[in-house]
């Protein structure tokens, strides 16, 4: 498939003059700047969950969001940009900001995947589950699905009894596993902000608001070069991914991958995973080219829709992987394995429907809104 490139319509070749590093290092302080407002609001909130904080407290959940958003953008400049940085600076500080988005990301990974999945199971089966408790707060699944999913609330069908026998262990055993691994990842989450290493990290970014560590020549050098590898990098990523096979709406090959006994990860999500990781650079970079990445600033509408086309691809991948690791938990019954193995088989077909929509928006033509 012949691959299509930005530069025709793209707003970043708008500018007439070099983008110097002077717009780097006015984009890191005011990541930098976000980093410290959200760590701020975030300590505010003392810990406490959305539903048991009083009426003026912050969201802790979106405090750690705004932490890791602002940690990605400063990471992506020091790798997309890093000619222009302090060398040793930046290559000591990378590896610590991917740790820290990393470990504050996790606990929302799992409570997002076990919702995913309890309301997958619902939506197969029919079955109206006992309250489950999601990631510490009681949601029914009924209740909790869209009303547009699509999701049946009359009792299941007599040709899906056999997933509704399994269905609700099924969904108990994958509570269990997955609000297990959310605890841990809370503690861990907990640990790692009480650290000397996170407060070593803190300090570079409150360093990092007032003073970016440039190189000599970082004044005078322009960006856009370096904007338009990033750019070159994740062309050629997309052009290397099967978009005709990901054109059909189901991608037998990829199935049958998916549903085989063998517990690596699938063969065919690793370079989706890497257009996303490189999506982000690109997106960020025009970021830096364009002056924004404030909240509510001007995006890509392309880019936008294809980045979320590569989330739900993510996190359709891992709630299969999820669904797979608790069918092979020993002394399940049948029905239970039956109803996981099920579900596993849809998320990967919400898999390949999300390489789908990417492709639907990379075909598209570059608007700004």
């Amino acid at each position: 498939m012949a691959q299509q490139h930005l530069e025709p319509t793209d707003p970043v070749s708008r500018h007439v003059g070099p983008v110097t590093g002077d717009a780097l290092a006015g984009y890191l302080r005011a990541q930098a700047t976000e980093f410290l407002r959200a760590l701020r609001l975030h300590r505010e909130s003392g810990g406490t969950t959305a539903a048991g904080a009083g009426p003026g407290a912050q969201d802790p959940v979106d405090a750690a969001r705004a932490l890791r958003r602002s940690l990605r953008r400063v990471s992506a400049s020091l790798h997309t940009f890093r000619p222009l940085l302090d060398p040793d600076w930046s290559e000591s500080l990378r590896p610590e900001l991917a740790w820290l988005s990393g470990t504050l990301g996790m606990e929302h990974a799992y409570e997002s995947r076990l919702e995913r999945l309890l309301l997958a199971l619902h939506r197969l089966s029919g079955a109206v589950f006992p309250t489950q408790h999601i990631a510490g707060t009681a949601a029914d699944p009924q209740r909790a699905a869209p009303a547009n999913s699509g999701a049946p609330t009359h009792p299941a069908a007599p040709d899906r009894g056999n997933l509704t026998v399994g269905a609700a262990k099924a969904g108990a055993l994958l509570d269990r596993q997955l609000t297990l691994a959310r605890t841990r990842a809370h503690s861990t989450a907990l640990q790692a902000l009480g650290s000397s290493r996170f407060h070593a990290v803190a300090d570079c970014i409150a360093v990092l608001a007032s003073e970016v560590p440039l190189v000599q020549s970082a004044p005078a050098t322009d960006l856009r070069p370096l904007a338009t590898a990033a750019e070159e990098r994740l062309a050629d990523a997309v052009t290397a991914l099967p978009l005709v096979t990901a054109g059909h709406p189901y991608n037998a090959e990829a199935l049958i991958h998916g549903l085989s006994p063998d517990p690596a990860p699938h063969p065919q999500d690793t370079p989706w995973h890497q257009v996303r990781l490189l999506l982000r650079l690109h997106r960020y970079a025009r970021e830096v080219l364009q002056g924004t990445g404030a909240p509510g600033a001007p995006v890509d509408v392309r880019l936008l829709d294809a980045g979320r086309a590569l989330d739900r691809h993510r996190d359709a991948s891992e709630a299969a992987a999820a669904a797979a690791q608790a069918a092979r938990t020993p002394r399940i019954a049948p029905a239970t394995a039956y109803a996981l193995g099920v579900l596993h088989a849809d998320q990967r077909h919400e898999v390949e429907a999300a390489r789908f929509a990417f492709q639907q928006s990379w075909q598209k033509h570059p608007v700004s809104t």
